[in-house]
């Protein structure tokens, strides 16, 4: 369920945004790969997390670029 909203939400963003957002993913993805490799990471779901959101944004970005040409 949650992530359906969150997909929903990221919908409604335009491409500036969604570029804006996959900044921000990359960057706690960085922190948290840091964590990790430290062994100060707490929420090791985190990770996957992340990993996901990134992958929604780049599939918006792709669909909404593919809907531009056409």
């Amino acid at each position: 369920m949650k992530s359906k909203q969150r997909f929903s939400d990221l919908k409604a963003m335009s491409n500036d945004q969604l570029q804006d957002e996959l900044l921000k993913l990359k960057k706690e993805q960085f922190n948290l790969r840091f964590q990790r490799a430290t062994n100060q990471l707490e929420n090791t779901g985190r990770v996957r997390e992340v990993r996901k959101d990134v992958a929604r944004v780049k599939t918006l970005q792709r669909q909404k670029s593919a809907t531009a040409k056409a």
